[in-house]
């Protein structure tokens, strides 16, 4: 079943990233069916985040979807080459969202293959946010997608994780956030080969 709208608009960003490990992504692109299930996310707050791309109220061509309603996609580039896709949350100018970092690749691994040219399954298919967008064919034309539409969505397959399966820390890459870089607003399955390594 795919998440309602009722689900990305919910104020608590962190609770949001934590309920997100367990549901399944998937993306419909060129014709090619690609997902599976989340398991590792991270939680930027727009109203008191440094991290936050709209930290301060930031409003810019780039962020401009940060401040929709939850239940968009925003996708954005770095280093030049990998695009990282985020899914916005709550109300209208909130500019909450919540990255996906990594998923356990099930549904159309063949493609995924393809699109990473890679000969065999390896746990960095999917593992990290930018290899993760390549893997599932997520570029800038999936900026500002409705995530119950037919492109790119969310599904809840009833997968309950309980407390001591997940971990939580601080977010990656971020050390430019000063003592917002410490937040433990970084969840992910514990003991899954999928999830991100800190480099």
């Amino acid at each position: 079943m795919k998440l309602p709208k009722e689900f990305y608009t919910r104020p608590d960003v962190v609770q949001l990233a934590r309920e997100l490990l367990g549901k399944h992504l998937y993306t419909c692109v060129d014709g090619m069916l690609t997902g599976g299930m989340i398991v590792e996310t991270e939680a930027y707050s727009g109203e008191n985040d440094r991290a936050c791309h709209a930290h301060l109220n930031r409003r810019t061509a780039r962020t401009e979807i940060m401040y929709s309603q939850g239940g968009v996609a925003y996708v954005y580039l770095v280093y030049g080459m990998y695009h990282l896709f985020n899914i916005i949350t709550n109300e209208q100018d909130k500019a909450d969202a919540v990255l996906i970092r990594a998923i356990a690749p099930e549904v159309g691994v063949e493609d995924m293959l393809l699109r990473r040219g890679f000969q065999s399954i390896k746990p960095n298919l999917t593992a990290g946010p930018g290899v993760l967008s390549i893997a599932l064919g997520i570029d800038k034309k999936l900026y500002g997608a409705d995530l119950t539409g037919d492109t790119v969505w969310i599904e809840d397959k009833g997968i309950v994780l309980s407390e001591e399966s997940i971990a939580m820390g601080p977010r990656i890459g971020i050390d430019y956030a000063g003592e917002d870089a410490l937040l433990p607003w970084r969840f992910w399955v514990k003991g899954s080969k999928w999830v991100s390594k800190k480099r």
